[in-house]
């Protein structure tokens, strides 16, 4: 009886125990499954830093640690485009229901704690801050507020300035979406110098038809076929061809 009092308690201490085994890792450092994340600098920092940057770090899409643009998109449009993505860009889509990898809860997340910590109430400082989102203006009128407002950066054909990059190269106007063309006329690109729709100095900022009118102008340079095909046709050389 004693022997087998002495097996079960051996093995009532091995079970309660086997937590603390050697090389068994301890519960916080067990990897967490990817649906589980629920931190939202990790879920930002894997899924949205690589283009959108962050604090003080532009990358190469809009920053969405940004006042005036968390201003210009309400909960609704970020959750939208978060989940569904934007087709024809680099934006993909992060729903599981689109294919992605993010629950809806992770989504969630994701929006609420970019309007909790990059959120600013008195960020437009009084402006009228232009629709989100609105159909594209008359090209005409684009061409002269283009002159007028944007050429000084960009360069008077829009190739390009001292200050500022192309906005009419066909690679950059067949990977954004008309959407983001608007986006980045209203809220800018601060953190690379770009002034947003009220101007630098903002004494005279654009009118909602101003920003309609330069994004269809710039529609209106976007090439049919975007990319760049070879400009003389490839031929194919055999082994033995001279």
């Amino acid at each position: 009886m004693a022997s087998r009092a002495l097996v079960a308690c051996t093995g009532l201490a091995l079970v309660v125990g086997c937590d603390s085994l050697p090389g068994r890792p301890r519960p916080e450092a067990r990897p967490v499954r990817p649906s589980q994340v629920t931190d939202f600098a990790t879920l930002y920092a894997q899924n949205c830093a690589g283009c959108h940057g962050g604090e003080g770090r532009p990358g190469a899409a809009v920053a969405l640690a940004d006042p005036v643009y968390l201003a210009f998109a309400d909960d609704a449009a970020l959750r939208l485009v978060t989940a569904r993505g934007v087709p024809g860009t680099a934006m993909p889509a992060f729903a599981r229901s689109q294919g992605g990898s993010l629950t809806d809860e992770q989504i969630e997340i994701l929006v609420s704690g970019m309007r909790a910590r990059w959120a600013r109430p008195g960020a437009l400082d009084g402006g009228t801050l232009p629709a989100y989102a609105a159909a594209p203006g008359d090209v005409g009128r684009g061409a002269q507020v283009y002159a007028t407002r944007c050429a000084a950066c960009h360069g008077p054909a829009g190739g390009g300035g001292e200050h500022g990059g192309s906005v009419v190269d066909g690679s950059y106007l067949g990977l954004v979406s008309d959407q983001a063309l608007r986006t980045a006329v209203v809220v800018g690109r601060p953190a690379l110098g770009m002034p947003d729709w009220r101007g630098d100095p903002p004494s005279r900022p654009m009118s909602a038809d101003d920003v309609a009118d330069v994004v269809a102008w710039m529609i209106a340079r976007r090439p049919e076929f975007p990319g760049q095909p070879y400009p003389t046709p490839i031929t194919t050389r055999g082994p033995h061809d001279g």
